[in-house]
């Protein structure tokens, strides 16, 4: 059994906490988080989910990511989802999201992260993850029109290509 810190509109703890998978109190929300790990040549590292997952089977995603579980910061569940998927860590302790995610159920917070990683040393979370490779902008965008990658929104790929290096929503180049 999973729980949940909630949340109110404005993003603080309401001091309850839910159950995964149970219907969410009216105005209360959840955190979850990706982390998008770059390469230097700017490929960013995906996961191929395993087909025996809930939620987008077998399809390509992002590096990690996950719900923040009761008493996680963000910067902890990020780091969590990343070692626990993917056997990488990283600390993410001063550093503050690059983009949050508005959705129905919750904010989705998102780190943008440079770091080189040997594929060979990866360790796979064998019940979520399949497979893992560096993959272009061009390479995702490939998977997303094929079906084959979880169906984020275009502008959102492009968005945390191009704003991987920065904060803010204005170009510095």
């Amino acid at each position: 059994m999973e729980l949940w810190d909630t949340y109110d509109k404005e993003r603080i703890k309401t001091g309850n906490t839910m159950v995964r998978g149970e219907s969410f109190p009216q105005g209360e929300y959840h955190m979850s988080v990706h982390v998008c790990l770059f390469n230097k040549e700017g490929q960013v590292l995906i996961q191929h989910r395993q087909s025996t997952k809930s939620g987008w089977p077998d399809l390509w995603d992002l590096t990690a990511g996950g719900s923040a579980t009761t008493g996680d910061s963000s910067q902890k569940a990020a780091e969590r989802e990343l070692s626990e998927e993917l056997g990488i860590s990283i600390s993410l302790e001063h550093v503050r999201p690059h983009l949050t995610i508005n959705f129905g159920n919750g904010f989705d917070d998102v780190y943008l992260v440079e770091k080189d990683v040997d594929l060979n040393e990866l360790v796979f979370q064998e019940e979520e993850v399949h497979d893992a490779r560096w993959a272009s902008l061009e390479e995702i965008l490939d998977l997303l029109h094929k079906e084959k990658f979880v169906p984020y929104f275009e502008s959102f790929i492009h968005l945390i290509f191009e704003s991987r290096s920065q904060y803010g929503m204005i170009r510095l180049d």
